[in-house]
């Protein structure tokens, strides 16, 4: 998996009549709609073609009205906070004319038919919205039928409200639960009698709806995988090399065993794959808590192999050097860089760099797993299922069609439980020790262990025409995996663009961040933008929206390249600087700052404005934000949530949280050491606008964190003349005088 690349679908469902499957034969006799939605890229088409009735669909949801009035709509994707149990159930319901609270969201256990049932990459909204309202109005088209042929009145005579069919003429009606065994025998009807509703008559979506699981969650009942117990499981924990693929020589087994209320302790000897299996010590114990007394009892001689003297100083020594030679992987070459620099009025020079940083989920990681020699049952906090059912089945030699995931919900994912480590790590002890386990990480092992976000170095030089305008721009960007991409911005919007990568070589394991690549790339180009602007004498707003121009819609690069909508991200950045009061006059040690970026299909602008002291305490006095998601806002108050967390969550990134290396191994071991904002730290206030524009509705759990950090970095240079080129912000003294 590229750490700087997020997990999309290739392409959006479509559906048309054949896309539905309508079945009489599920228990209890009710009316039950599936879909067929066509996913490019499903792991397991080859197969579910073979039963699919149209040969090359793939069952993707399904909805099911019991004969008792109940309604249930199963939902393959995990959900780690991001609300799809309380949102999937409200686009159901809108088109289907219940209320919300009577859809049962039952969790799908891993299987094929569901196609991808990865919860990343800000997919769950624009993969289900249409999907989940075409099946309501084709249940609430057939209820209608059901009623109308019951009273032998015409169907148009008819409508639906409130859980039953009303007949206006007559005043009669009947609730839904009278009229599913008839409607389960009708056909499903075709696109033309199955209108959607017009969204101006929406009495749900848009809303403000709290969560589904809020009572659950702040009574602390029982739901994620922390809280999962099986009869005669036993507790393990896991110790791992602090170096990144060391491996075993010798632990004090003897001495550990003998422990109170340790049942058992052992070597796992691993795989040599980062992504795959670690090498470590197992202790089994009949509780958390002996399991992690023994566990600082444990004396375990390693091999810590060839990285044991990585370290991030060594990492800056090695970009620069790269970064001196001129030579990369040429990712984009437009125009001429160095004609444009030659005749430019100003050149920018600037080096900017980004650390290690981890998820630091609130809920460790942890797993419960059940293993025999050819068979594996895993309940596990995940995002990513899948994952952890290949992996199992690859490590373990066990047949894929007899591993059973149960999917938890999380505590937490922003990208980290994408990886599967903790399932393979569960699965593997306890085929091993013959009974039931629950791994439980430590948060040491969480900050330590993490598939973290890839620091980071770019090398930048850009020029400024005798006109002001931004005529050229070079980056040449050093990275521990993946790379740059070609359509990264401001590529395509300036005629004169060289992108160079390189790769220095490492062993540090790494996965996706919330936002992937986005949430440092932004801070890079738009805080660099921002000196060019400064450099020409320009307005940071006016010089973006020339940036932008009149292009419209600009087309990707490649067959995988992205399509960029300048209108869109012009629409949000003219909103922003309005709602933000742009170009007020503020005293020194006060400043605004904006940025913009696109990612996920979202377009978001943000202006921070910031008042920073004279001895250099920052504050952040306020957020404004502007999102162009689509056409529709699922749910008012879930929406808002998640534009504030991205920020909260944005802000405590790019203030404080880093994560170095030495000696081939994380410094930091706990959250005293790996800080996160506090409470005082969080912005004062946040402003969420929402931009309605003529597209399909997206995600919204990543996009709107990328440009925060270069908002707020943008704003501190406006209010005391100190450019932060290198995260976390903590690094840079910010006293001014």
């Amino acid at each position: 998996m590229n750490p700087y690349e997020a997990p999309s679908l290739t392409e959006f469902p479509t559906l048309d009549r054949r896309d539905f499957l309508r079945l009489t034969s599920f228990v209890g006799g009710g009316l039950v709609l599936g879909s067929f939605l066509k996913i490019s890229g499903t792991a397991h088409a080859a197969e579910i073609a073979k039963t699919a009735p149209s040969g090359d669909f793939t069952p993707n949801a399904y909805v099911r009205l019991g004969l008792d009035g109940s309604i249930t709509l199963i939902c393959p994707r995990p959900d780690s906070g991001q609300g799809v149990k309380t949102s999937l159930p409200m686009i159901l319901a809108e088109d289907l004319e219940v209320s919300w609270q009577s859809v049962t969201v039952q969790m799908a256990d891993l299987n094929a038919v569901y196609g991808s049932q990865t919860a990343g990459g800000s997919t769950s909204t624009p993969t289900f919205y249409l999907l989940l309202r075409q099946l309501g109005t084709t249940a609430r088209v057939m209820l209608i039928d059901a009623a109308a042929q019951t009273w032998g009145v015409p169907a148009a005579e008819c409508f639906a409200e409130a859980a039953s069919v009303h007949h206006k003429a007559s005043k009669k009606s009947l609730p839904y639960r009278d009229l599913v065994a008839k409607a389960a025998t009708l056909p499903v009807p075709d696109a033309k009698q199955a209108v959607l509703k017009d969204p101006k008559d929406f009495k749900l979506l848009g809303q403000r709806i709290g969560g589904v699981d809020n009572q659950k969650i702040v009574t602390g009942q029982n739901l994620f995988g922390l809280d999962f117990k099986l009869p005669g499981l036993v507790y393990a924990v896991f110790e791992k090399c602090p170096v990144f693929g060391g491996k075993v020589v010798s632990a004090n087994l003897d001495r550990i065993k003998t422990l109170p209320g340790v049942k058992d302790a052992f070597i796992i000897d691993g795989t040599k794959d980062l992504r795959g299996l670690m090498p470590g010590v197992a202790i089994l114990a009949d509780s958390t808590w002996a399991a992690f007394s023994a566990r600082r009892q444990l004396k375990v001689t390693w091999d810590e192999g060839a990285f044991a003297n990585d370290s991030w100083d060594g990492f800056t020594k090695q970009a620069q050097d790269l970064a001196a030679k001129g030579t990369g992987n040429v990712v984009r070459k437009d125009g001429d860089v160095d004609a444009a620099f030659a005749s430019a009025a100003k050149v920018v020079e600037s080096a900017y760099s980004y650390p290690f940083i981890s998820h630091a989920n609130l809920e460790p990681q942890n797993c419960t797993a059940s293993v025999t020699a050819d068979r594996a049952e895993i309940w596990a906090p995940t995002q990513n299922p899948g994952a952890g059912a290949d992996i199992v089945a690859k490590v373990l030699n066990i047949p894929k069609e007899n591993i059973t995931v149960h999917i938890l919900r999380a505590g937490g994912g922003f990208g980290r439980r994408l990886s599967a480590d903790f399932v393979i790590e569960a699965a593997a002890i306890a085929q091993k020790a013959g009974v039931p386990v629950k791994l439980v990480w430590s948060r040491e092992d969480d900050l330590r262990h993490d598939h973290f976000r890839p620091g980071g170095f770019h090398f930048l030089k850009g020029s400024v025409d005798a006109a002001g305008k931004i005529s050229g721009f070079r980056n040449h960007s050093v990275f521990f995996a993946g790379g740059l991409g070609a359509d990264e911005f401001p590529s395509r919007f300036i005629p004169n663009h060289l992108g160079l990568s390189s790769v220095l070589p490492n062993n540090v394991p790494m996965g996706p961040w919330r936002a992937p690549g986005s949430c440092v790339f932004s801070f890079v180009y738009q805080s660099f933008i921002d000196e060019l602007a400064h450099a020409a004498g320009r307005d940071p707003v006016e010089i973006r929206l020339e940036l932008l121009g009149d292009k419209g819609m600009v087309p990707g690069t490649g067959e995988r390249g992205t399509p960029y909508n300048a209108a869109r991200m012009k629409a949000v950045v003219k909103l922003v600087a309005e709602k933000a009061g742009w170009g007020k006059k503020l005293p020194r040690g006060q400043g605004m700052g904006i940025a913009f970026h696109f990612s996920h299909r979202g377009y978001i602008a943000q202006v921070a404005e910031v008042t920073v002291s004279k001895s250099g305490d920052l504050k952040v006095d306020r957020v404004v934000c502007v999102s162009d998601v689509g056409s529709q806002i699922v749910n008012l108050s879930g929406a808002e949530n998640q534009v504030e967390g991205s920020i909260v969550d944005g802000l405590s990134a790019a203030w404080r949280q880093e994560l170095n290396i030495e000696r081939g191994r994380i410094v930091e071991s706990n959250l005293a050491e790996y800080q996160l904002i506090r409470m005082p730290d969080a912005p004062k206030k946040i402003e969420c606008h929402f931009l309605k524009s003529d597209n399909p509705p997206t995600g919204l759990g990543e996009p709107v964190l990328p440009p925060l950090a270069p908002a707020v970095a943008n704003a501190i240079f406006a209010a005391t003349g100190k450019r932060i080129r290198q995260l976390p912000f903590a690094k840079t003294d910010l006293s001014w005088s």
